[in-house]
């Protein structure tokens, strides 16, 4: 299916985005489009000093000569801009001026700003992708960081959305990288999905999965051309990206592009991860890291036999409510935003007894045909490591600034930091956890912790 099939198919159920242009030469069909969905409405351009270089000043001329009312384009020049509450106030406090119709000229940050400070003047908006830095483009709800805590705000995806591949592909390695690495992880969030639905946590939306997973190892397969700026592979790549955020519209959730994997990133957000030069690691990066956590737990739990798993013995272990509660205070010691999470989270996804045997027994019954079915989906955890590398993401988590030492303790807080069921919440389920941990920090594991 060639991508303007992908993108047909994906209209057809989106919710909020109705216009979608990528190809080399998009941006001189920006006014076109604006004139087109927002008729008679004024504009404004928004973006930071990289990407109205790169973009913003051709877009905002071709506004103009388009003759479209356009106002004085808004530009952050923070050195350290994210998406942070600060920001978001600072944008709004600006858009409320007037009734224009914000053009957010960026992949990430700037069109989650725009997009979250449009909903509040409820205005619809458009997104000029720089970037395939990340699946948000045309994704549903906007994650803004906000007292300390990354959390995802409702709002509604751009009502329309342009993007030159040709821009992406000459934007900064780092940026396609950080995309690729949130792409990849789409692999073992499906798995996590399929093993969701056996269990009666959630069950699979088969246009939303199809959107993610049809043609998605064809969009990953050439990390090194990614990273030599090939324009046909960035393409490839944005347009993987693309298909995930519109399959979040439909669904209005982030289950069909998120699993195990993001819940590491969730964890680091609240941590502040940065470098020691106070830069923050990209999403994408931070994503990548738990991608190869997630996809190791997987292969774990495609070589187990659960049919031999003594499901009363899993029972016997399974913790009451309070019980539980008081291991999560024990466990967040120090850490009040964690608890604070933890506790709503886990109390989302808690369980009786009785109804934990049904969810075991279900996975038991299944798993012949599951366990294929999930090697089937992932990617070999070497290849996964290999991919990263050659696309010029991180492969090891110090290269993120995070000590072995410091993933073993975030991977004890990940079934606890979503209410999301995933393969992480079977392992635990089964009392597998901690055979996994010393298969991915023991003696020889993935990540050996001296000890």
């Amino acid at each position: 299916m060639t991508i303007e099939e992908r993108v047909k198919k994906a209209l057809e159920r989106t919710t909020d985005t109705k216009e979608l242009v990528i190809g080399k030469g998009a941006l001189s069909r920006c006014a076109e489009v604006f004139s087109r969905m927002f008729p008679s409405k004024r504009a404004i351009v928004v973006a930071d000093t990289n990407t109205w270089r790169v973009a913003g000043k051709q877009v905002d001329a071709s506004l103009h000569e388009a003759g479209i009312a356009v106002e004085q384009p808004f530009v952050f020049t923070d050195d350290d801009l994210y998406a942070e509450w600060r920001f978001v106030e600072r944008l709004k406090a600006h858009l409320e001026k007037s009734e224009a119709i914000a053009v957010a000229v960026g992949s990430g940050v700037i069109n989650d700003l725009a997009k979250y400070v449009s909903h509040t003047l409820e205005r619809r908006y458009m997104c000029v992708g720089t970037a395939a830095s990340m699946d948000g483009f045309t994704s549903y709800g906007a994650s803004i960081t906000k007292d300390g805590n990354k959390q995802t705000f409702d709002c509604p995806a751009p009502y329309a959305f342009v993007m030159d591949p040709s821009i992406a592909a000459d934007a900064p390695k780092e940026m396609a990288a950080s995309g690729y690495a949130d792409l990849i992880a789409k692999i073992p969030s499906g798995a996590d999905w399929m093993l969701a639905q056996i269990a009666g946590a959630e069950k699979i939306d088969r246009f939303s999965w199809s959107l993610v997973q049809d043609g998605l190892k064809e969009s990953l397969a050439s990390p090194a051309a990614v990273f030599n700026r090939d324009i046909e592979k960035v393409e490839q790549l944005c347009s993987g990206l693309l298909m995930s955020g519109f399959a979040m519209q439909a669904m209005q959730s982030s289950r069909p592009a998120s699993g195990t994997e993001h819940q590491f990133s969730h964890c680091w957000d609240m941590e502040n991860l940065s470098y020691p030069d106070g830069k923050h690691v990209s999403h994408g990066f931070k994503v990548g890291i738990g991608t190869l956590v997630s996809t190791a737990a997987l292969e774990f739990l495609s070589e187990k036999d659960l049919q031999a798993i003594d499901i009363e013995r899993c029972l016997s272990v399974w913790p009451e409510w309070e019980e539980l509660e008081k291991r999560l205070h024990l466990l967040f010691e120090g850490k009040p935003g964690h608890l604070a999470r933890a506790l709503k989270e886990t109390k989302g996804k808690y369980v009786s007894r009785e109804e934990l045997r049904r969810q075991l027994t279900a996975l038991q019954e299944e798993w012949p045909e599951t366990r294929k079915k999930i090697s089937e989906q992932i990617i070999p955890f070497g290849r996964v490591k290999e991919s990263l590398k050659l696309v010029g993401a991180p492969y090891e988590p110090e290269m993120i600034c995070v000590s072995r030492e410091h993933l073993r303790k975030t991977f004890s807080y990940i079934p606890y930091m979503r209410s999301r069921f995933t393969g992480i919440d079977v392992i635990y389920r089964f009392d597998l956890m901690d055979e996994l941990d010393e298969k991915l920090f023991g003696k020889g594991g993935y990540w050996e912790v001296n000890r």
